[in-house]
């Protein structure tokens, strides 16, 4: 006998046929999505949680960091088709029927580890100073000369930088002030080059420094005052650097650096707090200056264009978008935490996404 399937049967199963055929893995369009936004994501909370913990050395409170550690974005996708029917004989009552279905399940499950940031390995590369080579890897990666050596030392061979060491606040002496600006100013013209080499073991580190060529008198005259305001001779084109607060000896560079909280505190010296914080003792005093390279803005709402922003004691701090110099300091921080690092391998953050 030969089966004859109702026109209504053949339909639902063909729209079965249709809605499986559709199915297909899911996990390859998650990654453009997932990668960007969770790398943005990552981006902007490290930006609030370091403005944070800088708002928070302004009042002397306890920075915290937490780390992500990993990420597992969970996603699954359960697809179902049911097609059923009834067919009766001519002589039956009832009539012929047929019923067709379809369901989708879709499951979006994050889940995300943090690390608070703890340990003598941490509080080790926060409180130790940074290796004067690391600061001068970043000046020989194109960083300009007055913005780095102005965040990341206290002291340049005994010229003394802008300073809230053991509570006191200083301005910077001015000839260090004028040796940086020296330093941006033949750097920006192209009068030098500089190498960073270090020795077979990399326990000592030198800089090579390269005059232009064909050089203008003004160049030639702005050399020999670095040099006369550094103290170093006429011939010193290859320095040693040593860590140090005072003038290095001969062929010798002293850098005085900063470590990660120092560099820190120094920004929170430029954070806007509200009068009354100050005048009831609860944040820092700080000086004014007509030329800060950062500034942190307080106000009582939420700004609309920020960079950064966090609320904190009932005011929100933040940092404006077009105020490309704080910006630009909070980028370098970044960098300057990487290379404090020390000991152990490095842990990067893992990002698992099963898709099913």
């Amino acid at each position: 006998m030969k089966t004859t399937w109702h026109p209504l049967l053949r339909a639902g199963l063909l729209s079965g046929v249709v809605v499986l055929a559709g199915c297909h893995s899911i996990g390859p369009h998650t990654v453009a999505t997932d990668r960007f936004d969770y790398s943005a994501a990552i981006a902007d909370s490290w930006k609030q949680q370091t403005l944070l913990n800088i708002v928070k050395l302004r009042y002397l409170d306890l920075p915290v960091f937490v780390d992500v550690s990993s990420i597992v974005a969970g996603y699954s996708l359960q697809t179902g088709v049911t097609v059923g029917g009834t067919l009766s004989s001519s002589k039956a009552v009832q009539g012929d029927f047929s019923s067709a279905g379809a369901q989708a399940i879709y499951t979006d499950r994050p889940t995300i580890t943090y690390t608070p940031m703890t340990g003598q390995k941490f509080l080790h590369s926060l409180i130790t100073p940074i290796e004067p080579k690391n600061i001068f890897f970043m000046l020989q990666a194109g960083y300009a000369a007055d913005f780095i050596l102005a965040l990341t030392t206290e002291s340049l061979n005994g010229l003394h930088n802008r300073s809230t060491a053991a509570g006191a606040l200083r301005e910077a002496d001015p000839d260090f002030t004028r040796v940086l600006q020296l330093l941006r100013e033949v750097q920006a013209a192209g009068a030098f080059r500089m190498r960073v080499m270090e020795n077979a073991d990399k326990t000592e580190t030198t800089v090579v420094f390269f005059r232009g060529d064909n050089l203008s008198p003004e160049m030639i005259d702005k050399f020999s005052e670095i040099r006369r305001l550094l103290k170093l001779s006429e011939g010193d084109s290859q320095l040693k650097l040593v860590y140090s607060s005072a003038t290095g000896g001969p062929g010798e560079l002293g850098v005085g650096s900063r470590s990660m909280l120092q560099i820190m505190s120094a920004m929170a010296t430029y954070t806007d707090v509200p009068a009354a914080d100050l005048k009831d003792g609860r944040a820092v005093p700080s000086m004014s200056s007509t030329n800060s390279p950062v500034q942190i803005k307080c106000s009582s709402e939420k700004p609309a264009d920020a960079f950064a922003v966090v609320h904190y004691r009932n005011h929100w701090f933040w940092v404006d978008d077009c105020d490309w110099r704080t910006k630009r300091a909070f980028t370098a921080i970044m960098f300057l935490f990487t290379m404090a690092e020390n000991g152990g391998s490095e842990q990067l953050p893992l990002v698992t996404i099963p898709a099913q």
